[in-house]
């Protein structure tokens, strides 16, 4: 594939998997390697989402909103995942075995708990003490309903820091601006592409790389300031 086609598949990636906005950065490979991942009993359960006012000048300015209603409107289901598997007794008699996986599944529904409009696989990891959320998109239905994209789509991750208090979460995703602006200023080096087709940038480094970056940078406010990215939210516990 020659890079001219290359750079339209990507475009592709990211206007499906819903990260064809400005706001968060998306990377081809996950941010997290399997080390560092862990589990949070805490974060499971029913939240219901507000957004937190963006703190950047440039927001301030023009008073942008960057949530889509179904973002605050939905009720957001977090469930560790449990996979099914069919074994056989000693007696030979069929089976099911439930294991716990060690990432979450993240719905967000309407109303009834089993009208889920989106979902997002969600892995859990932590770096120097503070914990991440990798968000990538479960089940996009137009994606099943084509051979042709199903052929041509790959999955895209979002980053997020996570705070658990109490019964809130603080979820502050890493903003593709931001990551611009890094890049740019020699702050971060790190593998990306420009998208002319999404007018953005897509993180090519590798999960190594990208853990690389978060234990160099991401504890340093100077370089990634979790309290001014352009997506924050705050879920709050329902039951």
């Amino acid at each position: 594939m020659n890079y001219r086609k290359t750079l339209i598949v990507f475009g592709i990636i990211l206007l499906l998997s819903g990260c064809s906005d400005f706001f968060m950065i998306c990377s081809l490979n996950p941010f997290y390697l399997e080390k560092n991942v862990t589990v949070v009993s805490g974060i499971e359960g029913n939240w219901l989402a507000r957004p937190i006012r963006v703190k950047s000048e440039s927001e301030k300015k023009d008073g942008k909103n960057v949530w889509e209603l179904v973002d605050t409107v939905s009720v957001w289901r977090i469930n560790r995942f449990i996979s099914e598997e069919k074994i056989k007794t000693k007696r030979g008699k069929d089976s099911t075995a439930f294991k716990p996986q060690n990432f979450y599944v993240a719905k967000l529904t309407g109303n009834k708990p089993d009208s889920a409009r989106y979902q997002f696989h969600l892995t859990l990891f932590q770096i120097n003490g503070s914990l991440y959320g990798d968000f990538s998109p479960r089940e996009v239905t137009d994606i099943q309903s084509s051979r042709m994209v199903k052929e041509n789509y790959f999955t895209v991750h979002t980053l997020a820091r996570i705070q658990v208090m109490h019964d809130q979460l603080f979820v502050s995703w890493l903003g593709a601006d931001y990551v611009k602006d890094m890049i740019e200023k020699k702050r971060v080096r790190i593998k990306y592409r420009y998208v002319p087709d999404a007018k953005r940038l897509l993180l090519t480094a590798s999960s190594e790389e990208l853990t690389s970056m978060l234990e160099r940078y991401a504890s340093q406010k100077r370089f990634i300031d979790w309290e001014a990215q352009p997506a924050m939210m705050q879920l709050t516990r329902i039951n």
